[in-house]
């Protein structure tokens, strides 16, 4: 069996490290092949990835997984649909709308393959492939056992494209703006001179969270992942707009979640010095 990977990020990565030893093969390829990332060329070799110089290349693969950034998440797949033959699976765990899902599905389906949605539903490491997934689609049931089988911590959240990435955008809502809220309040706090004072309330207030710990996590989740977040969280907002609510919360944690992770603040000895330099850097990019 050769497992092909469309994009090849950390949850990518993260996937083919998991389901090595398996008896497996693997080919992969990324954009950024084609903007000379050798780094990148060198992440493929490095897990023994075959290497694939174009996307239409994966039609060498019997399961397709999608890992690019959320805005390309139909994009990347687009230019497969000729190629795509019956038996093969497109396995799209890109953390995108369910609409944005249901058009994927059309069109691999309409090519004669299948499709399958997967829902990341927590950071992939430690676990790798085991991180617990959902899965939707017509073929989630059929494909379960073989997941199961292969060591996913795989649950059917329902047999429609779409039904699975619905409940990660819905809570995502909640987990990223939590992220957010909590940055932006030892921000303020920091600016205005009462960072001392908003921790040890915080910390008062809500003693279970560990508070130093839980919000030290906060700040490495954005300023790591905010990027990705953001596009997630846009994704998140066309989710809450098609169900005739109000996306505008999620726009908000979206532009939040884009500034951390285009701060750089990288490494730094402790929570302190990490809102500190986080402060500095946004208040000189504006």
């Amino acid at each position: 069996m050769k497992i092909g990977f469309l994009g090849y990020g950390e949850a990518a990565r993260a996937f083919h490290e998991g389901l090595s030893g398996q008896g497996l093969e693997f080919i992969a390829y990324d954009i950024l092949l084609s903007r000379g990332d050798e780094s990148m060329r060198q992440a493929m070799r490095a897990r023994g990835a075959e290497i694939s110089e174009t996307s239409e290349g994966l039609v060498a693969a019997d399961w397709i997984f999608s890992a690019v950034t959320a805005d390309q998440s139909l994009a990347a797949i687009e230019p497969l649909i000729p190629h795509l033959r019956q038996g093969q699976v497109v396995v799209d765990i890109n953390s995108v709308s369910p609409e944005r899902k249901r058009q994927t599905a059309a069109a691999v389906e309409a090519a004669g393959a299948d499709y399958l949605d997967m829902a990341v539903m927590a950071p992939v490491h430690p676990r790798k492939h085991a991180t617990p997934v959902l899965l939707a689609g017509a073929i989630a049931q059929h494909l379960l056992p073989e997941l199961r089988k292969l060591g996913f911590s795989a649950k059917v959240a329902g047999s429609s494209a779409g039904a699975a990435t619905a409940i990660k955008m819905v809570r995502s809502l909640f987990v990223k703006g939590l992220e957010a809220i909590t940055v932006e309040t030892l921000l303020a706090a920091r600016a205005s001179g009462c960072y001392d004072e908003i921790l040890a309330s915080l910390s008062a207030s809500f003693p279970g969270l560990e508070w130093s710990r839980f919000a030290d996590y906060q700040f490495e989740r954005t300023t790591r992942h905010g990027r990705r977040r953001a596009a997630e969280m846009r994704e998140s907002a066309a989710t809450l707009d098609a169900l005739g609510l109000r996306g505008g919360v999620a726009i908000e944690i979206a532009e939040i979640q884009e500034r951390m992770g285009a701060c750089g603040v990288g490494s730094q000895a402790n929570l302190d010095e990490v809102v500190a330099r986080a402060l500095e850097l946004r208040l000189k990019s504006g």
